[in-house]
């Protein structure tokens, strides 16, 4: 009873109650980690927005190598669809060597392969997108190709553009004309935030409230064919159930035979 009128005086009155408190507090260090994670992210952008310094003296690094019509395509009427299309699914390579080439390990001797570069492809989400930058006429021209993904264990669909010939290579240096405004007070902020949240552990809990979930989940579209288990799902009685109903139909079957 004592206990009982204690209880009812807690909950009628100001005074908080054990388990109350250790909400408050839970509750408390939850919007910190909330504050923590804005700030971080407005450090961010701040950094991010940054502007670009002109170079006095320009300098070179490596090389870079992106798609151009060929000389015919140029000179045709849909010249000016193709390179309209080009600037939607063009792509860039960089490299220190003018050659592009990558060193590959083969029977314990380095060998030279060219590295591969392909036209843009989009997957099946951004394909139907209302985003998607594309006119229904430059839309005829991709195909939809089904390829199989060894890391995620599926197939994904990507459309691809029909006539990559119509392109060819353009190789030219990679020259450095801007560089990124350096702020040092913005730096020593990051930095002090960032050492706060490793050394204190906070990372992980961070994550876990802002986005709710710390590990990635991985996505399938659905369970591939070859690895689907028939009995997945399959009550044991039921199991058991089909089996001596099978059972039951060979055995009158081979009694049928031999009469």
């Amino acid at each position: 009873m004592e206990n009982y009128f204690l209880d009812d005086y807690i909950n009628g009155s100001r005074l908080k109650s054990k388990r109350k408190k250790k909400q408050l507090v839970k509750k408390d260090f939850e919007k910190q980690l909330i504050q923590l994670s804005k700030l971080e992210k407005e450090l961010w952008k701040k950094r991010n927005n940054l502007p670009l310094i002109p170079l006095e003296t320009p300098y070179q690094k490596g090389w870079q190598r992106y798609f151009i019509l060929r000389e015919d395509v140029a000179r045709s009427n849909d010249a000016l669809f193709y390179n309209n299309l080009l600037e939607k699914i063009n792509t860039v390579q960089y490299s220190s060597e003018k050659s592009f080439k990558k060193k590959k390990k083969k029977s314990r001797k380095y060998v030279c392969n060219d590295r591969s570069q392909f036209l843009k492809e989009f997957f099946e989400y951004e394909w139907a997108s209302p985003k998607l930058d594309l006119t229904e006429k430059e839309k005829a021209h991709f195909h939809k190709v089904q390829r199989w993904w060894p890391n995620w264990k599926c197939y994904r669909i990507h459309y691809v553009f029909d006539e990559p010939w119509r392109f060819v290579f353009r190789v030219r240096p990679n020259m450095i004309t801007h560089t990124k405004m350096v702020d040092a007070d913005l730096e020593s902020e990051i930095d002090q935030l960032d050492n706060y949240i490793t050394s204190n552990f906070l990372r992980n809990s961070m994550v876990r409230i802002v986005h709710g979930r710390v590990k990635h989940k991985r996505w399938k579209e659905k369970e591939i064919s070859k690895y689907q288990d028939p009995l997945t799902n399959i009550q044991i009685h039921a199991m058991m159930y089909e089996f001596n109903e099978e059972k039951e139909k060979s055995n009158n079957e081979l009694f049928k035979l031999k009469r």
